[in-house]
């Protein structure tokens, strides 16, 4: 499909500046892009390449001013990465929409399917499952019993959905995750041998949640362990046993949360960063990379770093002193030799 210049400032109600009649039928990165493409600009560190891309059309923020000639077409938006998301799914629920039951997918007869589904070959689908109006479910999806797949969900290729689980409207799992597995609990007896914990709870994902590729999210001992509203979170990634991630809290990829903490809300995971068992962290937390949460964290907004992970302003002050340990150690080291003189002296 090919869009003009024109049609798209209309649509992002943006200002056009060069040829409101050029065509696009592609994106690409600014740096990358060629003709027929559009990229956007919304990191200075690009900057540069908005002189020499050659991308026909180009989405900048309002405030841009470039300083030199700029042969693409610009798009003036009140914030260019947010309207090229906007442009990009419309490209998507512009491509076309499956639909249909495969023949060679397996669904027990008690199953229940919604109208406008797309099961595709090799899906299973357990007893008393619900998979509600609009889902998608690709090749080798596993559906347990008693499970419930609202409706405009798409599990992808090897999605895994464990007995009693429930995945709400308009959810995005992606290939390879296992939602709804044994949670990680043992208890030694008398003689230090580890039997297992029966884990009967379950795992409710809420509306508009997405889950990354080999995610795996760990069903309650009893009860459940929750994704609400709005998160997102990226591929492998470790959800413990009754945990809670709060509405339109966001985990980078390779972080982890062990059992029973409460994740508030709007909080960012950097990657690699973890979670001890059993705590609570308010809202609007920020954990950078790599850093890992032993105690809870009580207030909101906070920004954290480092293993056992505090305050970030503290964590660089600490840092500074950190870097300058080899020179302290030297000068202790002199201070001792000129100690040892003044007694030999």
């Amino acid at each position: 499909m090919e869009f003009t210049a024109k049609a798209i400032a209309e649509f992002l109600n943006g200002e056009v500046i060069g040829n409101p009649d050029i065509k696009v039928n592609n994106v690409a990165k600014i740096e990358e892009a060629t003709s027929g493409t559009l990229a956007f600009l919304a990191n200075p560190k690009y900057t540069k390449y908005i002189y020499t891309t050659e991308a026909s059309i180009v989405l900048i923020n309002k405030d841009f001013e470039p300083e030199e000639k700029v042969s693409a077409t610009l798009i003036k938006v009140e914030n260019a990465y947010e309207s090229f998301a906007k442009l990009l799914e419309l490209a998507e629920q512009a491509r076309p929409v499956k639909q249909g039951i495969s023949s060679l997918a397996f669904i027990e007869e008690s199953a229940k399917v919604g109208d406008g589904v797309y099961i595709a070959p090799f899906v299973y689908i357990g007893e008393n499952a619900v998979i509600e109006d609009n889902t998608r479910l690709f090749p080798h999806v596993f559906v347990d019993d008693n499970v419930t797949v609202k409706k405009n969900s798409t599990l992808n290729s090897g999605v895994k959905v464990y007995h009693e689980c429930i995945i709400g409207e308009n959810c995005i799992i992606h290939a390879g995750a296992v939602i709804g597995s044994d949670g990680f609990g043992f208890a030694p007896d008398e003689n230090n041998v580890y039997r297992k914990i029966p884990q009967l709870g379950n795992v409710v994902i809420e509306d508009n949640v997405e889950v990354g590729s080999n995610t795996t999210i760990d069903r309650s001992t009893m009860g459940s362990t929750f994704i609400k509203k709005g998160a997102k979170l990226d591929n492998l990634i470790q959800i413990g046993h009754n945990v809670q991630i709060g509405e339109n809290t966001v985990m980078a990829a390779q972080a982890g949360i062990a059992g029973s903490t409460k994740i508030g809300k709007n909080c960012q995971f950097g990657g690699q960063s973890a979670a001890a068992p059993h705590i609570q962290i308010a809202d609007n937390v920020k954990v950078v990379p790599q850093s890992g949460i032993p105690n809870t964290i009580k207030e909101p907004g906070s920004i954290v770093m480092g293993t056992p992970a505090f305050n970030i302003r503290e964590f660089q002050r600490s840092f500074i002193v950190y870097k300058q340990l080899p020179d302290l150690f030297n000068r202790v080291k002199e201070l001792e030799n000129e100690l040892k003189k003044l007694k030999g002296e």
